[in-house]
């Protein structure tokens, strides 16, 4: 098996401190590192389309909850910031993607939803990216994809119960 980027670092380090238990590291470096590699190829059927990953994620969040969403609760469903979210959703409401509706009884409330047009790009996406990422994953039998998604479930869990209350 060929030797990934994060054993070597393991290995340097054990050079270094050879009493130092680098476990934590090979668990997490993996998983820092794969993120950074996914989010670098995820990005490409995307950007064919103009949008950015936090863009994708907010309109799939409005298509798959079904309804009006305020962007505290978009801030929330996609674990982005505030301010970040309502610089995505200017983004994409000028591009006609979302629409907006002031609150009936609170003006300074918003409830977005998908126009027609947020809809048929999030519907004709959606499949193009489930796609693209299960050949980004073709390596791994279904099996061992199974597994290591239960796995990194499990691991959500712990963290989301431990460090979910630091979000904002």
């Amino acid at each position: 098996m060929t030797e990934d980027v994060v054993a070597r670092v393991l290995r340097q380090w054990l050079q270094v401190h050879p009493g130092l238990d680098t476990a934590p590291m090979a668990v997490i470096g993996r998983l820092n590192r794969c993120a950074a590699l996914l989010q670098q190829a995820t990005d490409a059927p995307l950007v064919r389309e103009g949008l950015t990953r936090a863009e994708f994620d907010i309109l799939g969040t409005l298509r798959r909850t079904g309804r009006e969403l305020t962007p505290g609760q978009i801030s929330r469903e996609t674990f982005a910031s505030g301010a970040a979210v309502t610089k995505r959703l200017r983004v994409l409401e000028d591009r006609g993607l979302v629409a907006r509706r002031a609150d009936e009884r609170d003006r300074r409330v918003a409830h977005l939803s998908l126009t027609e047009e947020g809809t048929g790009l999030i519907d004709r996406l959606i499949p193009q990216q489930l796609g693209y990422e299960s050949t980004l994953l073709e390596g791994l039998g279904e099996e061992h994809r199974e597994r290591l998604a239960e796995t990194l479930a499990e691991l959500l869990v712990l963290l989301e119960g431990r460090l979910g209350g630091l979000q904002p």
